[in-house]
């Protein structure tokens, strides 16, 4: 980790009076290219506006909006006014909307036009005033709208300021978001968060990266590795929504150098046709995470990319990091890496701590402390009798001090009495070459109190039925004890992934459960 006085890294500002005609942005998707001076300009008059809405450091931002052009200069525009920002999933219904907006003691959303149906319920089911600008319409449209009034402010940065922080919500894939509270740092308006000053040396950004962001910017990571790009005074390469070929063409089309990805990535971009006759050679550093990589997919992809395949494992929380290269994934395969933030403990269901090789669940000692906002007694749950953070996945430790992890421990099986952790069925079967996604979950079971079903999305055009379900569970049994695979296959058209690439697993498993 460096300081952050690192002169590498710079702020928005700054980079706009070194390079305004640079591009520090562009949407792939709409073809839309925003350069250092138009973000920097843009920014301050939005940090203007919140000011002229009342907002005053401290108070809460929300943002609801796709992937879009106006996205980084809002929460530009909320660290350069010291706000604290949530960045809110638009694939949320209203009513979840309205949890995070309460729960966050948001002041103002900002939403996109495209989402105005959406926000407006939302707001309606609020208690507190929140108030509501929407990005994307015409004076004509609603002269009120954040475009008309942003034109009146003016474009002077809001003078000796602290910087604003984001504050996001876990994606609750086992029940409601929590959301990880922060403060004001009171550090100079220049700073740039430890976090991703850290991230920055470690994956060597410059003012020559060119970072691709095929996820949505709501989510922790694509959000500060963007953020960090910006700082760094290289160019952000967006997509509105994730595609394998048209990520492989952006790549070659725009020599990206930097990129972050979900293991479902990976498997989608293997799967096409020809995958290898795309140009990616100026890739220097493919970072991914969020999930565990089936090892026969990564070492495709290394097989593929070269030694620039990058991974490591945290969360929202922030409670550690644990990360490793190529190199050290080659002689660790399957491991996520050592810590690098906090130290890996492993307890058993008692809290005892495990041996190396033992598998328990996954803590992080002498690490940031944290809480939830408004929830303590969550807070308290996700912490050991010896002062420890999890957030409920599972795993083991190798002799070198390397992590591998197996599974969430909400999604483990009891079937029989024996643990069963379907990462390990999912990893097999997602290399099935008829297979393009895969969930295996418990189902309930008169005589084993649970059994092991895989719900399969199979490959386009291959014929679904008993003869591929037999297939599949026989692919299992040649390779894997009798007890850990499928007793049954079912057909999902289309599995239910989170925009970010994460399994929801909990939606699946619902379907099978009272």
């Amino acid at each position: 980790m460096t300081d952050n006085n690192d002169n590498r890294y710079s702020h928005l500002g700054t980079r706009a009076a070194e390079h305004p005609d640079k591009a520090a942005f562009l949407v792939a998707d709409t073809g839309e290219s925003v350069t250092y001076g138009e973000l920097d300009r843009r920014s301050n008059q939005a940090a203007q506006l919140f000011r002229a809405l009342g907002l005053k450091a401290g108070d809460h931002l929300a943002v609801l909006m796709e992937n879009n052009a106006y996205y980084f200069e809002v929460v530009w525009a909320a660290q350069r006014s010291g706000l604290i920002y949530t960045c809110i999933s638009n694939h949320l219904q209203p009513d979840e909307i309205a949890y995070i907006l309460e729960n966050s003691d948001a002041s103002l959303l900002v939403a996109s036009a495209d989402l105005a149906e959406t926000a407006n319920q939302a707001i309606s089911e609020v208690p507190n005033e929140v108030k509501m600008l929407l990005a994307g319409l015409d004076d004509e449209q609603s002269p009120d709208s954040y475009d008309a009034q942003l034109r009146s402010q003016p474009a002077q940065p809001i003078p000796d300021q602290s910087p604003g922080v984001d504050m996001l919500y876990s994606s609750g894939t086992t029940g409601r978001p929590k959301g990880v509270a922060v403060s004001l740092s009171g550090d100079s308006i220049e700073a740039m968060p430890a976090v991703l000053v850290g991230l920055g040396a470690l994956y060597d950004m410059t003012e020559e990266t060119v970072y691709l962001s095929p996820a949505p910017l709501y989510h922790a990571a694509p959000l500060r590795f963007c953020m960090l790009t910006l700082f760094c005074g290289g160019t952000v390469v967006v997509m509105r929504k994730f595609d394998a070929q048209r990520a492989l063409e952006l790549i070659e089309k725009h020599r990206v150098t930097h990129s972050q990805w979900v293991p479902i990535m990976f498997i989608r971009m293997l799967k096409l046709p020809n995958y290898r006759q795309y140009d990616v050679s100026s890739m220097q550093v493919a970072v991914h995470a969020a999930a565990p990589c089936p090892p026969d997919v990564k070492q495709q992809m290394i097989d593929w990319w070269g030694p620039v395949i990058y991974e490591y494992y945290s969360c929202t929380e922030g409670i550690g990091l644990t990360c490793l290269n190529t190199e050290a994934w080659l002689s660790h395969k399957g491991s996520v890496g050592k810590s690098l933030v906090g130290e890996v403990r492993i307890l058993d269901d008692e809290g005892k701590e495990l041996p190396a090789g033992e598998v328990g669940d996954v803590f992080f000692a002498n690490g940031p402390e944290f809480h939830y906002h408004k929830d303590p007694s969550k807070t308290a749950e996700a912490k050991s009798e010896q002062g420890w953070y999890g957030v409920g996945d599972v795993g083991r430790l190798d002799e070198d001090g390397f992590l591998y992890l197996t599974d969430r421990k909400a999604f483990m099986i009891i079937s029989g009495g024996v643990n069963i952790y379907p990462q390990e069925v999912e990893n097999l079967l997602s290399n099935h070459p008829k297979v393009a996604d895969v969930a295996v979950i418990g189902v309930p079971d008169e005589e084993f109190g649970e059994s092991v079903k895989a719900v399969v999305q199979a490959v386009e055009g291959e014929p679904q039925g008993d003869a591929l379900a037999a297939e599949l569970i026989g692919y299992c049994r040649e390779r894997l004890s009798p007890i850990k695979c499928p007793r049954s296959v079912d057909f999902d058209p289309q599995l239910p992934r989170y925009p970010n690439g994460k399994l929801y697993k909990k939606k699946v498993r619902d379907r099978y459960w009272p």
